[in-house]
């Protein structure tokens, strides 16, 4: 297999982040774009590394064609030309999705169903059978996607999207994203030698990610992933790769501390942490932000507090306010403390200033993470660390 050209797909405001991990895991640099990063010389080991330790990544894809289009049957004769058998056989079922911007055709659902003629009429003349269609789990994705002048076509190599590493059980209520809650904890300067505290953890996936990142555990090495199913595929390389993941597990050097009010969401973050393999390095224990105290001298207290849109009325949330704020200067000082929520008022109502305000996005949802410098108090003491449950 030559050169690959890979496209890594994240949350928008991550490019950043997911370039510098590219360039931690491969050694390459990525060229960052909106919502994604290039990395247009990678190689089969690139691939294998990126899908198995990439954390902020939504999916990595291969790009196999792109041109000019100014109608259907352009799009048709891109697809047509693209040697398909290198890639799989007939025996794998496939599934064809297709997005675009500013694209000028009627239908994006007719162009999946052009790629998927011409990806079928290639194999029919080369094999004499086609691929079947399997719309719920296929064996092989391939994505297009169109503007208002060109077409690319991208082969899957991740399967079901990245964020989905496994190990999630249980949800509560609007659940962050695998990925975006790594990418929170990278932006703030998180990995792993320092403290960290949830005090909103709901179903556990920021001190999850967090004892992922402090144990150097690969997020995807309790998955699977569609390049297993590709020609070409190389076994013997890929359990080198995932053997030396596993063999790169550490205990984490500082703790980790997880809270909610919710007895249903520690039941359900604790069993999360039980499937991630990190139940062992979380400490749980229930109660409200604003009567927890700083388990160590510093650290990072990162959480996902309800904004309105999703858990409750605006005003309602905003009443805590200044609870929150009492408690982070009063037991918090010397801790870098750090929300992510999507009202704009969010430190003014806090009445504290950020030293940083990241904007990004969850899901659609435009958001700010904010993050606070609490000054250190020379009559603070550090009072007794969290209970388990």
């Amino acid at each position: 297999m030559s050169d690959l050209n890979l496209m890594l797909a994240c949350p928008r405001g991550l490019e950043t982040v997911l370039s510098d991990e590219v360039r931690a895991i491969t050694g390459k640099t990525a060229l960052i774009d909106k919502g994604m990063v290039r990395l247009p010389q990678a190689n089969r080991e690139d691939m294998y590394r990126l899908n198995l330790h990439v954390r902020t990544a939504s999916r990595i894809v291969m790009q196999l064609a792109r041109g000019a289009i100014k109608t259907e049957d352009d799009v048709y004769r891109l697809a047509r030309a693209v040697p398909w058998q290198n890639h799989f056989t007939p025996e794998n079922t496939i599934k064809v999705h297709c997005e675009g911007r500013g694209a000028r055709v009627k239908s994006l659902n007719f162009i999946a169903l052009k790629v998927k003629d011409a990806l079928c009429d290639a194999f029919r003349d080369s094999d004499g059978r086609r691929p079947s269609v399997d719309k719920a789990a296929p064996d092989v994705r391939i994505e297009v996607f169109l503007n208002d002048k060109e077409a690319f076509i991208y082969l899957d190599t991740s399967g079901e999207a990245l964020f989905k590493r496994g190990y999630r059980r249980e949800t509560g209520d609007a659940p962050l994203r695998e990925n975006l809650a790594a990418g929170l904890l990278l932006l703030a300067g998180y990995d792993g030698s320092q403290a960290f505290f949830d005090p909103m953890c709901g179903s556990g996936t920021l001190p999850i990610e967090a004892a992922l990142i402090a144990s150097r555990r690969a997020p995807g090495l309790q998955r699977s992933f569609a390049f297993e199913k590709l020609k070409g595929f190389d076994a013997a390389l890929w359990q080198k790769i995932r053997a030396a993941a596993q063999a790169a597990h550490i205990t984490p050097p500082a703790p980790l501390y997880a809270a909610d009010r919710s007895s249903v969401a520690l039941k359900h973050a604790l069993e999360n942490a039980r499937a991630a393999g990190v139940d062992d390095v979380i400490r749980f224990n229930r109660g409200e932000l604003s009567a927890q105290h700083a388990p160590t001298e510093a650290g990072l207290l990162l959480c996902n507090p309800p904004y309105g849109e999703r858990l409750g009325e605006l005003d309602e949330i905003r009443a805590e306010y200044p609870s929150w704020s009492s408690c982070l200067k009063q037991e918090f000082a010397g801790w870098t403390a750090g929300f992510i929520t999507a009202d704009t008022e969010f430190p003014r109502r806090l009445r504290l200033a950020p030293q940083r305000k990241i904007p990004l996005y969850n899901g659609a949802l435009e958001c700010r993470l904010y993050l606070f410098e609490m000054v250190a108090g020379s009559n603070r003491k550090v009072k007794e660390t969290p209970q388990d449950t």
